[in-house]
């Protein structure tokens, strides 16, 4: 699926966010985040529940309120028409419910809304392509005549992808695309992903899974208590310090295929003593026993 790309001057990335602070009454949701998106990249948000993961992506796609600098193409996103910003930006929400007797059809092609005028429906031959198109790319062409309340957990998430994918934007927002389901769907969907990052479209998707985050994202933005803890490639960003000073977890790391790979494995009790390693410190495992004996420690 061939997606449009917007007029810039070499060298400005599709999206760059600088001091993102979102508050929510007295609580500071992110603090000053910043980060740039290049063409064609996958970024993984990670990090632990409540840590803001979510918020930034509401408050990029301008669904919420925030301080700092949003930029798209250079421009600012809260300058654009809520239409145009429509067109560069396609949102895919957590899980929702779809109680709607519609067919898959036309719920994807709800996705062509911002490029139609007053209340079209998507109906002209254009428009219809596109729905088509971003039908056979989430692969669930097979789907269109069905009514979206009847569809397994897989064949919403499809769904759900191809009516982001049917916005046509350069970038897409993805929040836990691949929440609830199993291994096999898991890996359809974040290749999927990665395959439209190489046809030139901007990704950032919100990822518990760090194994699928490490396989098919190019960096990794992660969150800590809404401020950012690390941002780089998967081996730099997780390391067993910093998944244990971050998620509080112990964790195995292995390789395959040149492909890093992260196993949580115990709840550490504590945090390492100064001069201690982490392979030393006294983990307990979900029983209450040492961790140590069965877990390794990775060195970075």
């Amino acid at each position: 699926m061939k997606h449009k790309t917007v007029n810039a001057p070499p060298g400005i990335a599709p999206l760059a966010v600088a001091g993102l602070t979102v508050r929510c009454g007295e609580r500071t949701l992110v603090h000053d985040l910043s980060f740039t998106l290049a063409p064609g990249e996958l970024l993984g948000l990670i990090g632990p529940n409540g840590a803001g993961k979510s918020t930034v992506l509401k408050a990029i796609a301008q669904l919420m309120p925030s301080r700092g600098d949003i930029r798209l193409h250079g421009e600012d996103v809260r300058r654009l028409p809520a239409r145009e910003r429509a067109r560069r930006i396609a949102y895919l929400s957590q899980e929702e419910r779809l109680h709607w007797p519609l067919t898959v059809w036309d719920l994807v092609a709800l996705g062509r809304y911002p490029h139609t005028e007053g209340l079209g429906t998507a109906r002209d031959t254009a428009q219809r392509a596109a729905v088509a198109r971003a039908l056979h790319v989430a692969e669930a062409w097979d789907l269109r005549s069905r009514r979206v309340d009847t569809l397994s957990g897989g064949e919403r998430a499809r769904v759900r992808l191809a009516r982001a994918l049917a916005v046509d934007a350069p970038v897409l927002l993805a929040d836990e695309p691949v929440a609830a389901l199993d291994p096999r769907q898991r890996l359809r969907i974040m290749a999927l992903l990665r395959a439209q990052c190489r046809l030139g479209i901007s990704l950032i998707v919100v990822l518990h899974e760090l194994t699928l985050a490490s396989q098919f994202c190019d960096r990794l933005l992660l969150l800590e208590q809404g401020a950012p803890a690390a941002l780089g490639r998967a081996a730099e960003v997780l390391t067993a310090a910093l998944i244990q000073k971050v998620y509080g977890v112990q964790a195995l790391f292995g390789e395959h295929e040149g492909t890093r790979y992260v196993v949580p494995w115990a709840v550490a009790a504590c945090s390492p003593r100064p001069g201690v390693s982490l392979a030393q410190a006294d983990y307990k495992d979900t029983d209450g026993k040492p961790a140590n004996a069965m877990a390794t420690s990775d060195s970075s």
